[in-house]
């Protein structure tokens, strides 16, 4: 197992790269399009309806309506065509998969927010993890700066 998971963590996105993602949230996903020689990034903005899978495995299922029709679509966390996840608003839900939003519309589709001390200490224990791993990142630096400078 060791073997996958050094693989993984070579691989994968850095932890501080991905945001804390839950079903619920509504995000905007900048996905990288390859139209012949050019390429563009397209902003896919929708709710995060489910989450599956983990480590560089690890994917979400954002759902938005267009013209009156749903359109869901599957991205890969780690993927490398995923350039940006921003989330836009919390939302506050009991369930790990809405798939009951699949058969509402309109109004009946929408989802409470995070709002208050919840939503302050959501963003609150975000800011703090993402400042421990870049510190984190920063001392394991600056320890392979100092080994490779012993090594000289």
């Amino acid at each position: 197992m060791d073997l996958i998971d050094g693989i993984e963590k070579e691989l994968g996105k850095p932890e501080n790269e991905l945001p804390n993602l839950r079903a619920g949230c509504q995000v905007d996903v900048h996905y990288l399009i390859r139209e012949g020689e050019k390429e563009r990034i397209q902003i896919f903005s929708g709710m995060v309806i489910a989450i599956r899978g983990r480590g560089i495995r690890r994917s979400m299922i954002v759902r938005r309506i267009v013209q009156g029709e749903g359109v869901e679509r599957i991205f890969p966390l780690h993927s490398p065509r995923v350039k940006d996840i921003v989330v836009t608003r919390r939302g506050d839900v009991r369930r790990a998969k809405l798939y009951y939003l699949r058969d509402r519309t309109g109004k009946s589709t929408r989802v409470k927010e995070f709002l208050g001390d919840k939503a302050r200490n959501v963003r609150e224990l975000e800011r703090a993890r993402r400042t421990d791993l870049a510190a984190a990142q920063a001392a394991a630096a600056a320890a392979d700066t100092a080994e490779s400078g012993e090594e000289d």
